[in-house]
């Protein structure tokens, strides 16, 4: 039983330490169209707000900075704000203004 409990503590110790995440970003519109993808999994540190995604998008996409202050943010398919911290395997969605019919 003592050694369940010294690999639970290992396994508690590791997810602990680790320094990066993993996000699932689904494109639309503007982003989308700038990346020619849907999806893109990207790495972070540790507690970044969701608006960071949006900065590294713009920081390899300069042409969309137009659309920074104005998209939306969604984290597993609820809408939140910008300084929302993101966590290991969050989807995130970036929504800029669309139109059309």
């Amino acid at each position: 039983m003592s050694r369940i409990k010294l690999l639970a503590g290992t396994a508690k110790a590791y997810c602990m330490s680790k320094s990066a995440i993993t996000v699932t970003v689904k494109l639309f519109a503007a982003y989308q169209e700038a990346f020619k993808v849907s999806e893109l999994v990207l790495e972070f540190p540790n507690s970044m707000p969701v608006k960071a995604v949006c900065d590294r998008l713009i920081a390899e996409h300069p042409e969309l900075s137009q659309w920074r202050d104005i998209t939306r943010f969604g984290i597993n398919l609820i809408f939140v704000e910008p300084d929302t911290l993101l966590q290991d395997g969050d989807e995130v969605v970036l929504i800029p203004p669309v139109s059309g019919g």
